[in-house]
C-alpha cells in the first residue's frame, strides 16, 4: 500500500510482549471471559472476509447489519464478519490485548475519546488516506472538530463513523405554549443563552406543562454529570490542559460557576431533583417533564412515546458554542506485517459503510461523513436534522490515556459533581476536589 501507513515505524516484538504482559495483568480482574474469542480473528479464509469487532448490540446492532447489506455493492467480493463484544472496559481491554499480540481483527470500532490510550502506544496502525481517497473518502468530508482528534504524530489513526452529542429533547406542545419555539418550529436557542435565561426557560416550561420543566438524570450514573459539566465548562472558554505528570491547568472559578449553575438546574423548584438516569427518561417519556438533557442515542426511546418529539443542539449558555460529544470510529488494530491487499480491502469496506450512513442516522447518530448529512434524505429526518449542526462545535473528552467513554476518569469526576448537585458540598470545594483527582490521574503512567 502507498501513503501514510508505509511511513510509520513499527514497534519491535519485545515492546509488544511487555505491553501484552501489562495489559494481561489489568485484564485479570475482568475474568477469563474478557479474552474469549481472541483466536477468531486468525481463522483461515480465502481473504475475502473483513473481520470487524464492535460494541453495537440491540437496535444499533441491527442497523449496522443493515449498513453492511447496503454497502455490499460498493465492496464487491468482500464479506464483513462482525463480532459483537461487551461495551466498556471489557471491550477496550480485549482490543488492547489482541492488538498488542497481533491477534486483533482487521478493523474495530472505538470511541474517539479512547484514541489517546491506543495510537501513541503502537496498538493501532494508521489509515492510508491515499487508499481511502481512491474509494471516495477524504479529510474534507468530515467536520474539523471531529477530524482533528483522529490525528497522532502526523498520521490518521481513526476514521469517524458518527458524532453522538449530548443535546436537549423537548415536547412540542409545552415548548410552543411557553414561547420557546421559533417560527419554523425549532427551539429558540436565544431563550437559553445565559444561565439566568436557561433557568427562566425551565420555569416557563414548567408553567406550560403544568408539571416539571427540565429533567436531568445523574444520580449514581458514571458519566452524565461529566457530560453536562464538560460541555458547559468548555463554553466558558476556561483552560483545561492536562500535561503529562501534571499539574492540571484549569480555571477553578469557572468550574465552580458551572457547577453552581448545574445545581440550580436540579434544585427541585421547577425541575425534578435527584433523578437517576432511568427515572429521568421515564419522567420525559411519561410527559412529567417538558424537556430533558440527554444523549441523542435515546431518540428511539423518546420517539416511541412521542413521535413528534423535538430536539436541538445543547444551548450555548456560557458564551462559546460547545457541545459535549463522542464519536464511534473505525481503527486498525496493529499487525506486524499486514497483507497489503487485505488492508486495501479493509479500507474499501469502511468507505462503503460510511457511504451507507443514512441508515445509521435513523438511530439519532449524526453521520460523520458529511456528504450523507447534506442530502435531501437526511434533511427529511426529524428531529435529527435539527441538531446536526452540533457536529461543528463538539468537544470530546481531554486527549489523555485515562479519559474517554466508560473510563474510571468519568466516574471519578461524576462522584464529585453528584455531591455538589445533591447539596453535600459547595461548588468551589467540588472544583478543588475535581482538580485533585485530575492530578492523581496525571501522576500515573499509562499501563501501556
Amino acid at each position: 500500500m502507498t501513503g501514510t501507513s508505509a511511513q510509520v515505524p513499527r514497534h519491535g516484538p519485545t515492546r509488544r510482549r511487555v505491553l501484552t504482559t501489562a495489559l494481561a495483568a489489568g485484564a485479570a480482574a475482568l475474568g477469563t471471559g474478557a479474552l474469549s474469542g481472541c483466536g477468531s480473528a486468525l481463522a483461515a479464509d480465502d481473504g475475502s472476509t473483513v473481520r470487524l469487532w464492535d460494541l453495537f448490540s440491540g437496535a444499533d446492532g441491527g442497523l449496522l447489519n443493515e449498513m453492511v447489506a447496503k454497502a455490499r455493492p460498493d465492496m464487491p467480493g468482500t464479506h464483513i464478519e462482525r463480532t459483537v463484544l461487551e461495551w466498556g472496559t471489557p471491550y477496550y481491554t480485549k482490543l488492547a490485548m489482541a492488538s498488542a499480540g497481533g491477534r486483533g481483527p482487521d478493523v474495530a470500532v472505538s470511541h474517539m475519546s479512547r484514541l489517546a490510550g491506543y495510537a501513541p502506544t503502537g496498538l493501532l496502525d494508521p489509515w492510508d488516506m491515499d487508499v481511502l481517497a481512491e474509494y471516495g473518502i477524504a479529510e474534507h468530508d468530515f467536520a474539523d472538530a471531529v477530524w482533528s482528534r483522529t490525528q497522532f504524530d502526523g498520521h490518521t489513526y481513526a476514521v469517524p463513523l458518527d458524532t453522538h452529542p449530548f443535546i436537549v429533547f423537548y415536547h412540542q406542545e409545552p415548548a410552543k405554549k411557553a414561547g420557546l419555539l421559533t417560527a419554523d418550529g425549532t427551539l429558540d436557542a436565544d431563550a437559553f443563552s445565559s444561565p439566568a435565561g436557561f433557568l427562566a426557560a425551565g420555569k416557563e416550561l414548567a408553567k406550560a406543562s403544568g408539571k416539571q420543566g427540565i429533567a436531568f438524570g445523574y444520580v449514581t450514573d458514571t458519566a452524565q454529570c461529566w457530560r453536562l459539566f464538560y460541555g458547559l465548562y468548555r463554553q466558558t472558554g476556561g483552560r483545561f490542559e492536562l500535561p503529562a505528570g501534571g499539574p492540571a491547568e484549569v480555571d477553578e472559578d469557572r468550574m465552580a460557576e458551572v457547577i453552581a449553575f448545574m445545581a440550580k438546574v436540579v434544585d427541585g423548584k421547577v425541575n425534578p431533583k435527584s433523578l437517576d438516569y432511568a427515572s429521568a427518561i421515564a419522567s420525559f417519556v411519561n410527559n412529567q417533564t417538558a424537556m430533558i438533557l440527554s444523549g441523542e442515542w435515546e431518540l428511539g426511546t423518546f420517539r416511541a412515546g412521542d413521535k413528534n418529539v423535538g430536539a436541538a443542539p445543547f444551548p450555548t449558555v456560557f458564551g462559546t458554542p460547545a457541545v459535549y460529544a463522542d464519536s464511534h470510529s473505525f481503527v486498525l488494530p496493529h499487525r506486524d506485517h499486514p497483507d497489503e491487499e487485505h488492508r486495501r480491502r479493509t479500507h474499501r469496506a469502511v468507505a462503503a459503510l460510511l457511504k451507507a450512513g443514512q441508515i445509521w442516522a435513523t438511530a439519532g447518530h449524526i453521520p460523520a461523513f458529511q456528504p450523507v448529512t447534506r442530502t435531501a434524505a437526511y434533511a427529511a429526518l426529524q428531529p435529527q436534522a435539527h441538531y446536526a449542526q452540533a457536529a461543528d462545535h463538539v468537544v470530546l473528552d481531554p486527549s489523555v490515556w485515562f479519559a474517554g467513554a466508560g473510563s474510571d476518569f468519568q466516574n471519578a469526576m461524576c462522584q464529585v459533581l453528584q455531591q455538589a448537585l445533591l447539596g453535600d458540598t459547595s461548588p468551589d470545594r467540588a472544583a478543588r476536589a475535581m482538580t485533585r483527582r485530575l492530578n492523581t490521574f496525571l501522576s500515573k503512567p499509562s499501563p501501556a
